[in-house]
């Protein structure tokens, strides 16, 4: 007999499948608080990968959620400036509230502003914190160095080695820049005098009242000097100049020519027809001409019989007489 189906009773429910309530509690959103949480592990694992895009954008979510959070504004200020994205940092700069001096003047220094840097720079000198003078110290060497100014540059990585600590990395950069300015400032003051007394009084009166070299513009950068192309009428149309298509592997003028014949059947090709006819034409007799002229060289060359008695070749030939 099969088995008896037990009909459940209204309102008993399977103990596996989830009630309403518990479905509605699984899909219930996120919290605002859970969200940054978990962006801001993100954000840190990304930083310190160096995965600086990525933690960019992880930035721009965190600020959809709360725009004011300076955490976040901070640690993407530092990311533009790693990626080199200095207008975007500059941007970001004037959106904050807290002022951001060291950060803007380097900013301006990358972009080639140097006097927008040098101002804010000068303000950190007479207003700045602590932390922010020897970094202002560091960027207005170096703006220094830019601008040619050597000495001023020396000065200050003189003052900067005194303080430094001589088991870091800030020692040695110091110790290398200082090293650059110096020469250059050597060059200017001795090297460059000792080479112009060495040479003619001609050859340096020449030199020394000449105007200063013109520097040259590469050719991406000056205007072209080539007649402007004409504009097509309104009645004409200008046609689009195919690029010619060369297929993988084929070098042009060192591969062969592709077989014009390469589109038809083999049965219609020139060279499969020529093939068909010479076979035909040396099929005849059941014999090649080859068998041909070697069955006649060996006849020539085959020894002449002589003629037996009675008049007939062979001695036991048909009608041959019995001795």
């Amino acid at each position: 007999m099969p088995p008896k189906l037990v009909q459940a009773k209204a309102g008993q429910m399977s103990s596996k499948t989830p009630s309403r309530n518990q479905r509605a509690q699984k899909q219930q959103p996120v919290s605002t608080a859970d969200r940054l949480k978990r962006l801001f592990t993100s954000l840190c694992a990304q930083t310190d990968g160096g995965h600086f895009t990525n933690a960019i954008r992880t930035c721009n979510k965190i600020l959809r959620l709360d725009p004011s959070d300076r955490d976040a504004l901070r640690t993407k200020l530092f990311l533009l400036l790693q990626t080199e994205q200095y207008d975007a940092a500059l941007a970001l700069i004037a959106e904050i509230d807290e002022q951001r001096s060291f950060e803007r003047a380097y900013a301006l220094y990358r972009i080639q502003r140097e006097e927008d840097a040098a101002q804010v720079l000068k303000e950190i000198r007479s207003n700045g914190k602590d932390v922010e003078q020897r970094g202002a110290m560091h960027l207005e060497a170096q703006l220094s160095y830019r601008q040619g100014s050597y000495q001023s540059s020396l000065d200050i990585y003189h003052e900067l080695l005194e303080t430094a600590d001589p088991i870091s990395d800030e020692h040695a950069d110091i110790l290398t820049n200082l090293s650059a300015s110096q020469s250059h400032q050597d060059f200017i003051t001795t090297t460059f005098m000792q080479c112009m007394s060495q040479l003619p009084s001609s050859i340096a009166s020449t030199l020394e009242s000449a105007p200063p070299p013109v520097l040259f513009q590469s050719a991406s950068i000056l205007p072209s000097v080539e007649e402007p192309a004409k504009k097509p009428e309104a009645g004409e149309t200008t046609k689009k100049v195919r690029t010619k298509r060369v297929p993988k592997g084929v070098i042009p003028g060192v591969s062969p020519p592709p077989d014009p014949e390469r589109w038809l059947k083999k049965s219609e090709r020139t060279t499969y027809i020529h093939a068909q006819g010479k076979k035909r034409r040396g099929a005849g007799g059941g014999a090649t001409q080859g068998a041909t002229q070697g069955a006649s060289v060996g006849a020539e060359n085959a020894p002449v019989s002589t003629p037996s008695q009675g008049g007939r070749v062979g001695g036991k030939g048909k009608g041959g007489k019995k001795k």
